[in-house]
């Protein structure tokens, strides 16, 4: 695939992954079907495809793309039993398409589309991992083997899951619109969920070989981004972006040359990004300038901060942090939010008073297979000079998580405590 001896693949997939978003959520204005939206978008790329190595990219390849999926669209509902039904309606629709002269114009219509776009791939009536799939195929751009590798799930698992999900908005009729004032904060709950999501697969892995997938945080960071300028004005949006770039900056530092995973405290600091650091500290300010409650996502953002703003593991303000997650856990009642605050006052107060948290939450039986509460409670258990249990306690982690870089470093923290633990083991 190349003109004048250059391989253009690279160049149509960058375009790809820029303009299908917005190819997509221009289609399902006009057709009304998410899934046939796609389709649509999928074919025009294939023409691409086939087109552009003879001639070479077109000035305007989101146009052309546009164009061509347009007239795709046209030539199906003329094929289409209601003919003349759906001709007439894509008649009306053609004027808000827009066209090779005017697609750069659109500004303000793309604007609404793709977020009535975001809005539909995280409907309440699909699945979480049916919305994340759906997000990042229809937004994100990501064709399915990609983000089946993601995911390490099957390919066909994955190509399923999507399947599913466009038949499912197809059968309840799902609009294809901006919800309504009165249900946007309950829906833009679902949308910054699936953002988080894809953006904590891709920091800590839950399974496979590798702690970290670049990649799925970078996607995770673009929609993130692209859904604050669509909606400038909700706090929750900021407060999630400013997270996920404060987290981000922290990418770098988290894996070693072999990719083995980095503790916090651990981490050689000046390798964190402080660009991405400065961009989410200006997105955790306008945050805040826009409520006087803020959110879960804006509480979380403040406590990335923290750790952002000490030069050191040791100048880290615990005591604050703690108080964050105080409020953090009335805000968003969970066990994985009272873990991490038995981390928290565990540093601001001791390990005794955060493995009291721990233990009343291994108490409930809530998280008996997560293997971050034995983990935690492996840290503590060292620091008070709990040898033996401490070493149970990271053993048991190990066998809990599937991703095999926090096996090995669990194994290598239980292996460091046996000279210490007494009782002989086989």
């Amino acid at each position: 695939m190349r003109v004048n001896g250059i391989d253009i693949r690279p160049q149509i997939e960058a375009v790809w992954r820029i303009e299908s978003a917005k190819l997509i959520a221009s289609l399902a204005r006009v057709v009304r079907d998410v899934g046939l939206a796609e389709e649509l978008a999928q074919d025009a790329l294939v023409a691409a495809l086939e087109k552009w190595p003879e001639t070479g990219l077109p000035d305007k390849p989101g146009a052309w793309l546009m164009a061509t999926a347009k007239n795709r669209a046209i030539d199906l509902f003329r094929r289409n039993e209601r003919l003349a039904d759906k001709t007439a309606e894509i008649g009306r629709a053609q004027a808000r398409l827009p066209t090779d002269t005017d697609f750069d114009s659109v500004t303000d219509d793309i604007g609404d589309d793709m977020l009535s776009l975001i809005f539909t791939a995280c409907h309440p009536v699909l699945s979480t991992p049916a919305k994340v799939a759906l997000t990042l195929r229809v937004v994100g751009g990501l064709s399915t083997p990609e983000i089946a590798r993601a995911f390490v799930i099957p390919e066909a698992t994955l190509a399923q899951r999507i399947v599913r999900a466009k038949k499912t908005l197809a059968k309840a009729q799902v609009p294809f619109e901006v919800p309504g004032a009165e249900e946007i904060p309950a829906r833009l709950a679902s949308v910054l969920e699936v953002v988080y999501l894809i953006f904590n697969e891709g920091y800590s892995a839950t399974a496979g070989e590798n702690l970290i997938r670049p990649r799925l945080c970078g996607d995770a960071l673009r929609l993130g981004r692209i859904l604050a300028g669509l909606a400038p004005q909700h706090s929750e949006v900021h407060g999630l972006v400013a997270l996920l770039e404060i987290q981000a900056s922290r990418m770098a530092a988290r894996v070693d040359a072999s990719g083995e995973p980095v503790l916090l405290a651990d981490q050689d600091r000046t390798r964190w990004n402080r660009l991405l650091i400065r961009r989410g500290l200006e997105s955790l300010s306008r945050a805040r300038g826009l409520t006087d409650d803020p959110g879960p996502y804006t509480l979380q953002a403040a406590i990335a901060a923290c750790h952002a703003r000490a030069v050191t593991a040791e100048d880290t303000d615990w005591r604050q942090i703690a108080e964050l997650y105080d409020r953090l856990v009335t805000a968003v009642p969970s066990p994985v939010v009272e873990l991490n605050r038995a981390v928290a006052v565990g540093m601001a107060h001791g390990p005794e008073a955060g493995l009291a948290i721990a233990d009343a939450l291994a108490a409930t039986g809530l998280m008996n297979t997560y293997h971050l509460l034995p983990a935690v409670r492996g840290d503590l258990l060292e620091r008070l000079g709990r040898s033996a249990e401490a070493y149970d306690a990271f053993r048991a982690a190990a066998t809990l998580t599937e991703n095999m870089r926090e096996r090995r470093l669990m194994l290598d923290r239980a292996g460091r405590l046996t000279d210490r633990t007494a009782p002989t083991r086989s």
